[in-house]
């Protein structure tokens, strides 16, 4: 009987003990089912919290003209502007906003774009882009000139040139620095921008804008010219285009290059850079800047006009704008 008793304690500890596993193991997987719903819902909410305005779009233009976006690009309202002159270029970096203007005139914000304060310029000529990359600036303008700052914009160096042409664009990508401008001028920097070197140009059209995405820099400019560069801003070949208007501007966001231009011509591209369509535009307007945030497209034009596209650039609406001046620049910050 002893025996018996033994067996059926024994047997009814084991069952206890599979049980106990089991719980065990259901537990485990509803604690990663939580932490998987968990990760799931942070990421609903990062990407709702995104689209509601986690980032901001800053424009530049002419007298003194600042307008920002906290809503993703749905409205627009003015920023405090320490200057009346006319601004061109916008970039952002290291939770800095950095601008520049025709009068040798530097602006940075380090409180999201709200307001905006005066930086030294080492030069005393008209600064027309900028660049951002490996926490450095990098300014282009008038007559090849390049200044660099390496302190999140408070102060500038200049950089010496390897020409005396225009320079009316600057990006940033796998460590290089391409500029371009006047005459199909291109300009590339290894070292973070300490130094320049002429690449060999397939145009002598002047160049407006460049941009970096998918190992592909690309440049846009006159008579609809588009070029590009697969190996690191080395070399250059020209895309077609469907376009002969002048382009001012190009930027790159989820796979798909967009630029704009004088005419208010849009024309996009899904497959690198290679071949380009038009996209549906709102507006005639000379479109002078364009940037990419929040799966949203944005861009402004000479009447002060902001045109939006939310489904990957093919089509753009027009939004309301508070301003009249004209805007040359525009960037996403967050």
């Amino acid at each position: 009987m002893k025996s018996l008793l033994s067996w059926l304690i024994l047997i009814v500890s084991i069952a206890v003990l599979i049980s106990s596993c089991a719980k065990s193991d259901d537990s485990k997987t509803a604690s990663t089912d939580n932490t998987t719903s968990s990760s799931d819902d942070s990421s609903d909410n990062s990407s709702s919290s995104s689209s509601s305005g986690s980032g901001v779009f800053v424009a530049f233009g002419h007298s003194g003209n600042i307008i920002r976006s906290t809503d993703n690009g749905v409205s627009f309202d003015n920023a405090t502007s320490p200057t009346v002159t006319n601004l061109h270029g916008v970039t952002f970096g290291n939770n800095t906003f950095v601008g520049v203007a025709q009068s040798e005139i530097i602006l940075r914000s380090t409180d999201n774009g709200s307001s905006f304060d005066n930086v030294t310029a080492p030069t005393g000529s008209p600064l027309y882009a900028l660049g951002f990359g490996n926490n450095t600036f990098v300014v282009v303008g008038w007559l090849g000139t390049i200044v660099r700052s390496t302190d999140n914009g408070s102060s500038f160096d200049n950089v010496t040139s390897p020409t005396g042409r225009l320079l009316f664009g600057v990006t940033f990508g796998n460590n290089t620095f391409v500029a371009v401008g006047e005459s199909g001028n291109i300009l590339r920097s290894t070292d973070n921008g300490s130094s320049f070197d002429n690449a060999t140009s397939p145009t002598v059209i002047h160049l407006n804008g460049v941009t970096f995405g998918n190992n592909t820099f690309v440049g846009v400019g006159y008579s609809g010219n588009i070029v590009r560069s697969t190996d690191n801003g080395s070399s250059w070949d020209n895309a077609t285009s469907p376009t002969a208007d002048r382009l001012n501007a190009v930027t790159f966001g989820n796979n798909t290059f967009v630029a704009v231009s004088n005419s208010g011509n849009i024309v996009r591209s899904t497959d690198n850079g290679s071949s380009w369509d038009n996209a549906t535009s709102p507006t005639a307007d000379r479109l002078m800047g364009v940037t990419f945030g929040n799966n949203t497209f944005v861009g402004v034009s000479f009447s002060g006009n902001i045109v939006r596209s939310t489904d990957n650039g093919s089509s753009f609406d027009n939004v309301t704008s508070p301003t009249t001046n004209a805007l040359r620049g525009i960037i996403f910050g967050e």
